[in-house]
């Protein structure tokens, strides 16, 4: 598999960063009262990601490693501005449902940690497609998320009526409560066809990250000897010197 096919294929099923890292847990329970809300949200973290892991990996040989966070958070919320702006003047009914879940887009886990992990030590283009494959597929996890709820919450997807009018709508489903029923079925049956498909032989190879260790298995702060084992070497300095500096 290609270094790109691998990206995306890594964030939709590998690492997805709702079912599998669990990460950006805050908009996924708050926003996916609908399908359209899930798949409104998720996109527009996507282009964040996919934009800013651009961006970070092109000036990762400028920005001091010191000030390498605070460097990051202002090129994500500067992406994050354009974005809630476009949103504003184009699909504003969008822009007042997801609220300040946009601005907040600014402390996702989901895109610091793959600025940290990968962007900030990778060329730009599997960057560039790293941040597309994390973004996807947290857009469908957002997406079958905001789908269940809303069919078993008002009988219909997308706003369109799905299920007969015989249908009681499961008002739980649209409230708070029914985000967490949702996201733990939606994990269990995933985790129960990883489980069938190990048993039958299947090997789910995790893809690397891009640190020295794989983060679903790493148990000895992989990524500081990555950050350590980087300056090093671009520095001449021992790597116990630089733990030393702290």
């Amino acid at each position: 598999m290609n270094k790109a096919g691998e990206r995306l294929y890594n964030g939709l099923i590998k690492e997805n960063p709702t079912f599998v890292l669990t990460l950006g847990m805050c908009p996924t329970l708050a926003v996916t009262t609908s399908a359209m809300n899930g798949l409104g949200m998720g996109l527009t973290t996507a282009a964040v990601l996919a934009c800013s892991n651009l961006i970070i990996s092109l000036l990762r040989r400028v920005i001091p490693d010191r000030v390498r966070i605070p460097a990051f958070i202002v090129i994500i919320a500067s992406f994050v501005t354009m974005m809630q702006l476009l949103l504003e003047a184009y699909i504003p009914s969008l822009n007042k449902a997801l609220g300040v879940y946009i601005p907040l887009i600014v402390v996702n886990c989901i895109i610091l940690g793959r600025a940290e992990s990968y962007a900030y030590s990778n060329p730009p283009i599997p960057s560039l497609f790293d941040g597309l494959g994390m973004g996807l597929g947290f857009t469908f996890a957002l997406t079958c998320i905001g789908a269940v709820r809303e069919l078993l919450g008002t009988g219909a997807v997308f706003g369109t009526a799905i299920l007969p009018d015989s249908f009681t709508p499961i008002g739980i489903f649209v409230l708070a409560p029914g985000a967490f029923f949702v996201l733990a079925a939606l994990t269990a049956i995933q985790n129960a066809i990883k489980i069938r498909g190990r048993k039958k032989g299947k090997e789910y190879k995790k893809l690397q990250s891009g640190c020295s260790e794989d983060c679903m298995n790493c148990s000895d702060s992989g990524c500081s000897r990555r950050f350590y084992g980087t300056e090093a070497k671009d520095t001449g300095v021992e790597v116990t010197d630089l733990e030393k500096e702290g």
